[in-house]
C-alpha cells in the first residue's frame, strides 16, 4: 500500500449547488458523462426554449462532475475546458477542487482506478443505484504532497503518451497491411503485359446474372439456409452466419441462390463497403436472402473467387457507384450494369494462381489483425497497471 495518508474527498472537495434559470433565447451546451470513466463529452447544444426543466446547474472547467444514477458504473469525470459553462440538471453533482491540496489531474487519474470505482460501487443501498453528495465526500484518496502529486501526474502522462504511440503505430501497420491484397490486384489489373494476355469480356458471357429459379422440387417443410444481409461481412467477404428456415417461409419475397454462387449487395451503403460473398455450406445446397442481393453464377470458364475479388476491388465498386439508380437515400446497382459490365478474364489456371496469392495475402492480413487485437488488449491493460503502481507510491 501507499505510504501516503488516506483522506476523505470532503477534505479536498466542496459540493457546489448553485442553479440558474434557463433563458429561452440563449443556446446552452449539455454534456454527456460517459460510463466506465471514459470522460465527459458534448452531448448537444440546444436553445433554451427546448429545455423543459428551467432550473439547471452551470459546470465549470476543472470541477468534478458526478452523475447521480450512473456513478456506480463510472459516470463521473473532470469537466474539460470545452464544456466550461455547460449545464446539467439536479441529477448531477458538481464539486469544486481545493487545488491548494489536490491537483485536478491527480484526481482525474485516481478516479480511473479500481480502488476508487470499488468505493463508488459499494456505497449505499444495493436496491438503490443512485448516490448522494455525502457519499462522494466520504470516498477516500491517497494524498501525497502537492509537488509529489504533480510529479506523478507528469510521469503518468509520459507513460500514457508512449502507450498511445505504440497503439497508434500498431494500428497504422494493420491499415497498411490491410491494403496489400487491393494493391496487389490493382497492380495486376493495370499491368499492360497482363492485360494484353487476358481477354476483356462481358460478365454476362461468363456468368448468369440473377438466374431464374431451377425446377428443383422442394417441400414446404424442408429446411433451407437463410442469409440476412447483416450476415455477409464486408470486412472478410464471407458469410459469417446462417439461419435455418423452412422453404415455406422464404419461397416468396426472397432471393434464391445455390452453392458456389456469388451474392453481391446492390444497395447502398452495403455495396459501397464491398459486401459480397461466395455462398458456401448451404443446407441442401440452397440458400435464400434479401432481394437486395444480386446473384452471379459463374460458368466453367471462370473461378468464382476471381470474380469475388474483382467485386470487392475499389475500381469495380467505384464504377458501380456511377450507375446507381433510385433516390439518394435508397440507391441501387441495377441489373443492367451487371449485364453490361466487362471484366478481365485470365486463363483459368492463371485465375487460380492469382486467387491463391490473394488468399495467402488475406490470410497474412487476418493473422496480423488477430495479433493486433491481442496486443491492443495488452496495451489497454498497461495504463491501469501504471495507475495502480502510481497510487501505491511505486511509480518511479
Amino acid at each position: 500500500m501507499s505510504q501516503w495518508p488516506m483522506v476523505k474527498l470532503g477534505e479536498v472537495l466542496r459540493h457546489r449547488k448553485e442553479f440558474i434559470t434557463i433563458d429561452d433565447l440563449t443556446n446552452y451546451k449539455r454534456p454527456r458523462v460517459q460510463l466506465h470513466v471514459k470522460g465527459i463529452v458534448l452531448r448537444d447544444e440546444v436553445p433554451g426554449t427546448l429545455i423543459k426543466t428551467k432550473t439547471q446547474q452551470v459546470c465549470r472547467m476543472g470541477e468534478f462532475l458526478v452523475a447521480e444514477i450512473d456513478a456506480k458504473v463510472g459516470g463521473f469525470g473532470i469537466v474539460p475546458e470545452s464544456l466550461d459553462g455547460s449545464i446539467v440538471s439536479s441529477h448531477y453533482f458538481l464539486f469544486v477542487i481545493d487545488e491548494k491540496k489536490l491537483d485536478r489531474s491527480f484526481l482525474g487519474f485516481f478516479i480511473r482506478t479500481p480502488a476508487f470505482c470499488e468505493q463508488v460501487a459499494a456505497q449505499g443501498s444495493t436496491n438503490y443505484a443512485a448516490i448522494r453528495p455525502a457519499h462522494v465526500l466520504g470516498y477516500e484518496i491517497p494524498l501525497p504532497p502537492l509537488a509529489e502529486q504533480r510529479r506523478i501526474v507528469a510521469r503518468i502522462e509520459e507513460l500514457s503518451a508512449q502507450i498511445r504511440e505504440a497503439s497508434s503505430l500498431r494500428q497504422q501497420t494493420v491499415e497498411e497491411v490491410k491494403a496489400l491484397p487491393h494493391s496487389f490486384l490493382s497492380k495486376l489489373l493495370r499491368d499492360e503485359e497482363s492485360r494484353a494476355r487476358w481477354s476483356l469480356r462481358p460478365l454476362v458471357e461468363i456468368a448468369e446474372i440473377n438466374p431464374k429459379r431451377g425446377k428443383r422440387q422442394i417441400q414446404d417443410n424442408s429446411e433451407v439456409s437463410f442469409v440476412p444481409m447483416s450476415a455477409v461481412s464486408d470486412k472478410t467477404g464471407e458469410i459469417i452466419s446462417m439461419e435455418m428456415r423452412t422453404y415455406a417461409e422464404v419461397k416468396s419475397g426472397y432471393t434464391q441462390f445455390e452453392e458456389g454462387d456469388i451474392i453481391f449487395a446492390r444497395i447502398t451503403p452495403c455495396m459501397q463497403n464491398g459486401k459480397s460473398a461466395i455462398a458456401k455450406g448451404l443446407y441442401n445446397g440452397i440458400g435464400f436472402g434479401s432481394t437486395e442481393f444480386h446473384v452471379i453464377r459463374p460458368n466453367l470458364e471462370i473461378d468464382a473467387k476471381w470474380v469475388h475479388y474483382l467485386f470487392r476491388h475499389r475500381e469495380f465498386l467505384g464504377d458501380a457507384a456511377k450507375h446507381f439508380t433510385g433516390t439518394a437515400g435508397q440507391q441501387r446497382v441495377p441489373a443492367s450494369f451487371m449485364r453490361k459490365k466487362t471484366i478481365l478474364v485470365p486463363p483459368l489456371p492463371e485465375q487460380r494462381r492469382i486467387v491463391a496469392e490473394l488468399d495467402a495475402l488475406q490470410a497474412q492480413v487476418n493473422a496480423l489483425k488477430r495479433l493486433q487485437a491481442e496486443t491492443a488488449a495488452e496495451l489497454d491493460a498497461l495504463l491501469p497497471a501504471v495507475l495502480d503502481r502510481a497510487f501505491k507510491g511505486a511509480l518511479s
